[in-house]
């Protein structure tokens, strides 16, 4: 374990600490008073050294968003956190510190080089998202199981590996173990693994590591086919019809329904069902086709709406452009014929006359920007079930009082049939069930299809008030450049 110096205390980076290090850090001679002057700004901070600082927690690094190497060794941090926002980060080093697990670098997707050399690391984990990773030093920790290697198979890119100093590295089999299961690996605790080695390590382990291959392979086809379901299933959301591609709806309207699952012991019942259970679901499949179609139709029309927005956009600037030309050059011309006029009333004349050209060019612009800114048949079967059940119902309740009622019920069932108001109140709670299923999918239907068109529009509006706004910022700006150059013509140099 790393101990705080002597003669210092332990410290938190503060904003003072990252400002004096950035400072030092920063360009030198006339390049660095001109920095200091104007202060540097955190976010284009590329590189980052804070080594023996005896800092003892990792913070304040919020502002560095485009960081690319960052230095913290010879600290006593304990953890790995605060890092966060450094997506851009590509070095990373801290190593000599406290650090008893890998954690905290889930963002940073870019990282290259880490090291963690001489840490209390026990496991190599949660490394996942570092899928450029191509060098890994944990030489001097507390590794101790030799499987931790096979975690390091995902990483396609490693190519340098540091475990010396590790439990696992006094292991016999250490070298050829981690060269046989990590075959694209270059270099291990600093010296180049020969392709003789490599051959020996995978004739040692070749029998394991084809059960482990496949093993992975299964697992890859497992995860590619779980990948393409959940990406069906967002293909189906989009559409507003997930779920509806197959049984789904029906078999909710059972799961909850006491009474209905009772009722389905009655004679007849049965085959009712199953036949109910089969056109509700091709009138399900019926939505579901249709939806996919809609939801495809809608993309096409979408994609034709922003290309004719696009088009009409570019025509207006063009538009534009040509009358903003078509002024410039009268201007230029009424500029030379100003200088070349010797009395002053001419000379005011025609300053006013330039003055309405400028005037008119921009109501103009602005009139040709206002002018781009002007630019379910599922309840029917249930109710035909619901018919046909209740006829059933009360056909068997007749038979009961009559005791003609041969079926061999459970007596929960034959509890339904005492007086005709239960048979019918049980027949109407699964009837109300069902229709609240088909009614909440319906809504819930609608109401998605609501939500996204009322996004779309919205956003429509949103992107286009944005750019007129933009545009209309724009046309301002020339326009008073053009006023004010005209207002600070000196009539003194126009004479001379």
């Amino acid at each position: 374990m790393n101990q705080p110096h002597d003669s210092m205390e332990p410290r938190v980076m503060d904003d003072d600490m990252l400002k004096l290090a950035v400072g030092e850090q920063g360009p030198q001679e006339e390049a660095g008073h001109l920095a200091k002057q104007e202060g540097i700004l955190f976010k284009d901070v590329l590189s980052l050294q804070l080594d023996f600082q005896n800092i003892l927690r990792i913070d304040n690094l919020w502002q560095f968003e485009n960081l690319r190497k960052l230095q913290l060794d010879n600290n006593i941090i304990e953890r790995i956190e605060g890092l966060e926002n450094l997506t851009q980060l590509v070095w990373l080093d801290l190593s000599f510190n406290n650090i008893e697990a890998i954690e905290g670098l889930d963002t940073l997707v870019n990282l290259e080089d880490l090291s963690l050399f001489s840490n209390r690391i026990s496991k190599i984990d949660s490394l996942d998202a570092l899928v450029k990773l191509q060098v890994l030093s944990l030489g001097n920790n507390q590794i101790s199981n030799i499987m931790n290697i096979i975690y390091l198979r995902r990483f396609k890119c490693l190519r340098t590996l540091s475990l010396s100093g590790n439990p696992i590295s006094e292991a016999e089999d250490y070298r050829m173990f981690i060269c046989a299961y990590l075959p694209d690996l270059v270099y291990l605790d600093f010296w180049r693994i020969s392709d003789h080695t490599k051959e020996r390590a995978e004739a040692k382990h070749q029998y394991s590591i084809d059960e482990l291959k496949h093993r992975e392979n299964l697992m890859q086809a497992r995860l590619e086919d779980e990948q393409a379901q959940r990406e069906e299933l967002e293909r189906h959301k989009a559409a507003f019809v997930e779920h509806l591609n197959g049984s789904f709806l029906f078999d909710s309207m059972y799961t909850e329904d006491v009474e209905g699952k009772k009722l389905s012991y009655l004679p007849g019942v049965s085959e009712l069902l199953e036949a109910y259970k089969d056109k509700f679901v091709i009138i399900c499949l019926s939505i579901f086709e249709y939806g996919l179609k809609q939801h495809e139709k809608r993309k096409i029309e979408l994609d034709t709406f922003n290309e004719c927005i696009h088009e009409a956009i570019q025509e207006n600037q063009e538009q534009g452009k040509h009358r903003i030309a078509e002024f410039e050059e009268k201007y230029l011309l009424s500029l030379s014929a100003i200088r070349e006029e010797t009395e002053m009333p001419s000379i005011e004349k025609k300053i006013m006359e330039c003055g309405e050209d400028i005037t008119e060019l921009f109501n103009v612009l602005m009139t040709l920007e206002m002018q781009l800114v002007e630019q379910l048949e599922c309840r029917d079967l249930e109710n035909h079930h619901h018919e046909k059940l209740l006829e059933i119902s009360i056909n068997t309740l007749e038979k009961n009082v009559k005791g003609e009622l041969d079926e061999d019920l459970p007596d929960d069932v034959r509890s339904l049939f005492v007086d005709k108001d239960t048979t019918i109140n049980a027949v109407g709670a699964s009837h109300d069930i069902h229709l609240l299923k088909i009614d909440n999918r319906e809504d819930e239907l609608v109401t998605r299809i609501n939500s996204w068109c009322t996004h779309v529009v919205d956003k429509i509006h949103r992107d286009e008030t944005t750019r007129n706004r933009e545009r209309v910022k724009e046309i301002s700006q020339y326009i008073d450049h053009m006023q004010s150059e005209l207002d600070n013509l000196e009539f003194g140099d126009i004479l001379d």
